[in-house]
């Protein structure tokens, strides 16, 4: 059930990156982009990527989209994550999960996909705070990272600059993939 994509593989070179807050995040270097004098990196998680969902009996998930490091619905799921032999990691960018995941049988994926996101996920675990579901999913679409290298290390591209970056990046890896096919 492991979603590290196309990059478990070790002879892949890994890189740290930061975002503003200091929070940090162990990555594979997947593409290097050099844009007007800046290297930037397109990046994976090593470690599986989740999201926290809260869950409603009469209609879709919500994605939480910003918490505390120190949320108390993140203490749960650490203690649900144990009883799996799993670690949740507050990580830079998004949560980890470290540990074993066992590959699913292709006809046991439960795959997901929320109203108005066409991004599909597999629920991980699921558990209660108060009278609250939640559940933790592995995004099952790659999860990329962009981020700008300066002196050997590596920050987080986000709003702005990401804004304006981005159509950059996709443009360039496009014009690589027509050139390597």
């Amino acid at each position: 059930m492991s979603s590290k994509g196309p990059s478990n593989d070790a002879n892949i070179p890994t890189i740290q990156i930061r975002d503003k807050s200091g929070s940090a995040l162990l990555c594979f270097l997947e593409q290097l982009i050099p844009l007007d004098g800046t290297d930037y990196a397109l990046l994976t998680p090593v470690d599986t990527p989740v999201s926290l969902f809260r869950l409603s009996e009469n209609g879709d998930p919500e994605l939480i989209e910003t918490i505390t490091s120190n949320e108390p619905i993140l203490a749960v799921a650490d203690v649900v994550l144990q009883e799996h032999d799993l670690t949740l990691v507050r990580s830079a960018v998004t949560l980890t999960v470290t540990g074993e995941l066992d590959e699913p049988e292709p006809e046991e994926l439960e795959e997901e996909e929320f109203d108005g996101d066409s991004e599909s996920y597999e629920l991980l675990v699921s558990f209660r705070v108060e009278d609250q579901e939640y559940g933790l999913y592995i995004p099952l679409d790659p999860f990329f990272i962009v981020g700008k290298l300066n002196d050997g290390h590596a920050s987080l591209v986000e709003g702005d600059e990401f804004d304006k970056i981005q159509p950059i990046i996709e443009s360039e890896l496009e014009e690589r993939e027509l050139a390597d096919s």
